[in-house]
């Protein structure tokens, strides 16, 4: 199941990762791909703002992997852009993000090593704005695409 959303601004993309956020369950696996600039770190912080979580959300992107609680649930915010060649994601310890909301930043660096079931998003940058497409990947993760389908409805 597969789901193409446009968010014109980046008030529309912080509005469809609460929406995200809020829909969010215990063992959820986000991946988000993109170029650089693409939103995919301001998706984050509406997901993040959606598990009623507050404080600065920023791209891990040096540090790797960002953990973030006091919310419905904890958010594992993990970054591959840097991640060395040949690392494994075993190394990263995110076996314990399982108990919250996992969001893989530049997950198509290492597909392989992600669990079967997640929700893969493709962030692209139009001349009008950012379009996102959701694609469901295990039956958990269809009523939250079919949801967010029906926010443009």
């Amino acid at each position: 199941m597969r789901e193409r959303l446009v968010c014109a601004t980046e008030a529309q993309t912080l509005a469809l990762g609460v929406a995200l956020g809020s829909d969010a369950f215990a063992g959820m696996v986000v991946c988000l791909n993109g170029p650089l600039g693409a939103g995919k770190t301001v998706l984050t912080r509406g997901l993040a703002r959606g598990l009623g979580l507050s404080g600065t959300i920023s791209s891990p992107t040096y540090q790797l992997v960002a953990i973030y609680e006091g919310g419905r649930l904890p958010l594992w915010h993990a970054d591959l852009y840097r991640l060395p060649e040949g690392a494994d994601l075993q190394d990263l310890a995110l076996d314990h993000a399982m108990e919250g909301v996992l969001v893989v930043e530049w997950a198509e660096r290492s597909p392989e090593e992600l669990p079967s079931e997640h929700l893969w998003v493709d962030l692209e940058i139009l001349s009008h704005g950012r379009a996102l497409t959701f694609q469901a990947r295990g039956r958990h993760y269809h009523a939250t695409v079919e949801r967010l389908g029906d926010l443009r409805r």
